[in-house]
């Protein structure tokens, strides 16, 4: 700036604060702050009775109902799961578990699996009309069939086999039909036309075409199954009588009588039978979020 002959340095504008930007940055970072304690309040929450499980698989007795709660004892007694594991046959319990999850799995995704693709991509008469009547029946409680399903189930003579629990699955389930004739109808037709051009029919364009383009649904099927039959603990205490015969989940319920409850035993079984779910949850989370996030788009 020049004036008189003087030359004097020019200096910017002042310019008055910009209060609503500084308001709707204080607003965002409360709400942020906000929603990272709401996010570690139900975290805490969720994760409590864990702790507290694994807290008492390892406590003494005495120690099992002490106010407040003693989180970490001042001795560790390991025999609690030695007791648990020694009381009841457990390995026996183990094996059966695994038995009926692992043919179940392979029974819902086979069935499931060709059912949708029967609904995605074969055309024939009232297609749609049976499609939501399936769907109709992820409406219906599970209570309402229960007890013409376990008459049906004593005229066979088959209570107390784990026919009951394995047949049900082997027979499709409507939300992972659902779940998947959505995936299907988003793979491409021109691949079924091109594979009956070569000569493919139908069983081979549902196997080598839109299985393998499957995978991430189909594991996260898989995956959920594997949880549910691991955990179903109302369908083997209904059909099942022999304890030879009992899964994990009615197996945990025997330490529970009326003359004593076996808390800490309790606990250290519960702990050894979620290891199986959290060992496959973990090797297969990947493959689970994809899943649900493809599924979830392309759905």
């Amino acid at each position: 700036m020049i004036e008189h002959g003087k030359a004097y340095p020019s200096y910017p504008a002042r310019r008055g604060t910009d209060w609503p930007l500084v308001v709707t940055k204080i607003t965002a970072i409360i709400g942020r702050i906000l929603l990272y304690v709401v996010l570690a309040t139900g975290g805490i929450l969720f994760i409590m009775p864990l702790l507290w499980m694994i807290s008492t698989s390892v406590k003494p007795d005495h120690l099992i109902y002490n106010i407040p709660i003693v989180w970490i004892p001042p001795e560790l007694d390991w025999q609690n799961y030695v007791n648990g594991w020694t009381a009841l046959p457990f390995p026996r319990f183990y094996a059966n578990t695994i038995f009926v999850t692992i043919v179940n799995i392979i029974g819902l995704v086979l069935s499931s699996s060709l059912v949708a693709f029967g609904f995605a991509r074969i055309r024939f008469w009232g297609r749609d009309v049976i499609f939501l009547i399936l769907l109709a029946t992820m409406m219906l409680p599970s209570q309402v069939t229960l007890i013409p399903l376990y008459l049906f189930w004593s005229k066979l003579g088959l209570v107390n086999t784990y026919w009951p629990l394995i047949v049900p699955q082997w027979l499709t389930n409507a939300y992972n039909v659902f779940l998947l004739r959505q995936f299907f109808m988003t793979i491409n037709l021109e691949l079924d036309d091109a594979a009956r051009i070569d000569g493919a029919g139908w069983f081979t364009i549902y196997s080598r075409i839109l299985m393998p383009l499957s995978k991430p649904a189909l594991g996260v099927i898989a995956i959920q199954a594997f949880a549910w039959n691991w955990n179903n603990f109302f369908d083997p205490l209904i059909y099942l009588n022999e304890p030879k015969k009992y899964t994990i989940a009615i197996g945990l319920r025997l330490f529970q009588t009326t003359q004593s409850q076996q808390i800490a035993e309790t606990m250290a079984m519960t702990l050894v039978a979620l290891i199986p779910v959290l060992i496959v949850f973990y090797i297969a989370q990947a493959r689970f979020i994809q899943g649900v996030v493809i599924t979830g788009v392309k759905g």
